[in-house]
């Protein structure tokens, strides 16, 4: 498991931040290093997974889809059959202990894919914590189903309709919030991103899925697989994935971006490839960020709302600068066509942030050797992305379903609204 020299990893990392936010922080940072080499500590987190959200999650081999494509045998994590349908919850459940230690009633987060804000809903409900949950308005169109339960579970969902409406601003909202409120609130950051010690202590809870990996692929397969092939947004999956394998240099371990609609500025959301991204220091720290001509973050774009952010883990632009991890991209075509592949031949819906790991590991399992193994983490289930992909392969009955539906559902609220 990789560690910070003081919160930096490489050039990168760090912590900028106001004055009023230190305190918090260095008290987060003195608890998580006092837990962190304890035995007892992760016993009882893993327990906590295990009873609650499921946990280990298996290893599936896509026998049907490796003879179809050719070359290697690929084989997925399956993040996609926890509790919420995603990794996340691997690390508010992490973050819900260090709360109870803390003493502190109320969380606040940020998401984007709405998966880490429905993760944290179900923690908080669980808890019995008051939650406060940022979301772009953009995002919150693209993933409505997701915001419904957040306020079905209680907790209070944000819209922010500043700038591009998506995960940069509700982050940028959300760190707002905890300035104002530190000395009552925890900030359950979602991803591998932030001011440190954020960075380590997601990639730390996270890791559970590639020690898991690690001990089924030698059960499984015999020996660690050839290759680890994660989606990257912040990085939270993608750490989780790769933190177990980081010193073996015989496992490659591929981080995918979304390659958007082309590589035209604002047309897709590329980090680590070279001559994409800048280094820069926003949002508390400094890593690899996607900049306009004025030095300002720029735009960014992908199919997939978790992936659509401005910024990457300082921890993987650590890692891909210095050549351990290999960054591919995936564009919106391809990720819908690895979707339906997936679906089609194994019978698993993935969600399409997942889906941009799927393209890249295809792409690359057809490359090599029959004997050689593709670990593919699915982050994530599509359930989330029914209006995504429904917009993505069109078909006559769903519009006219969605009419009917908004019909009935007008006349449940006009019926209440003379009820009351």
């Amino acid at each position: 498991m990789i560690r910070s020299n003081k919160g930096y990893f490489g050039e990168f990392g760090g912590r900028y931040v106001p004055e009023i936010l230190r305190p918090a922080l260095t008290e987060l940072e003195e608890m998580f290093e006092q837990l962190r080499d304890d035995p007892s500590f992760w016993q009882e987190y893993v327990t906590l997974c295990q009873e609650f959200s499921g946990r280990p999650t298996p290893l599936t081999p896509l026998r049907r889809l490796s003879a179809k494509l050719g070359g290697a045998q690929i084989w997925l994590k399956r993040e996609d059959l926890n509790h919420s349908g995603a990794h996340k919850i691997n690390n508010v459940l992490g973050q819900g202990l260090l709360v109870q230690r803390m003493g502190k009633k109320r969380i606040i987060a940020e998401t984007g894919a709405g998966q880490h804000g429905l993760a944290t809903a179900i923690m908080a409900a669980r808890l019995g914590l008051q939650a406060t949950i940022y979301m772009g308005a953009d995002d919150i169109e693209r993933q409505y189903s997701n915001v419904f339960w957040m306020r079905q579970l209680g907790s209070e969902v944000v819209g922010v309709e500043t700038g591009a409406r998506t995960l940069k601003e509700a982050l940028d909202e959300a760190m707002r919030d905890w300035a104002a409120s530190v000395e009552t609130t925890h900030y359950v950051l979602g991803t591998a991103c932030g001011p440190a010690p954020f960075p380590e202590l997601v990639s730390y809870f996270q890791s559970v899925i590639s020690y898991e990996m690690r001990e089924q692929a030698m059960k499984q397969m015999g020996q660690l697989p050839d290759e680890v092939v994660a989606c990257v947004g912040g990085g939270s999956n993608a750490m989780g994935a790769f933190a177990a394998f980081l010193e073996d240099q015989q496992v490659a371990l591929v981080g995918v971006e979304a390659g958007g609609l082309s590589m035209k500025t604002g047309e897709h959301s590329i980090r680590m490839l070279p001559n994409t991204a800048e280094p820069g220091i926003a949002q508390g720290y400094k890593t690899l960020f996607l900049q306009n001509q004025d030095g300002q973050l720029g735009d960014t774009h992908s199919i997939a709302a978790g992936l659509d952010y401005v910024g990457v883990s300082p921890i993987l632009a650590h890692l891909s600068q210095t050549g351990r991890v290999t960054p591919e991209r995936a564009t919106d075509s391809e990720v819908t066509e690895a979707f339906s592949l997936l679906m089609k031949t194994e019978g698993i819906i993935p969600a399409l942030e997942s889906s941009h790991a799927l393209a890249g590991g295809f792409k690359r399992a057809k490359t090599m050797r029959p004997d050689q193994n593709v670990v593919i983490n699915l982050s994530g289930r599509g359930d989330k992305d029914i209006f995504n992909i429904a917009r993505a392969f069109p078909q006559a009955e769903w519009p006219e379903f969605l009419k009917r539906e908004a019909v009935r559902c007008q006349q449940l609220v006009d019926d209440q609204q003379e009820t009351n």
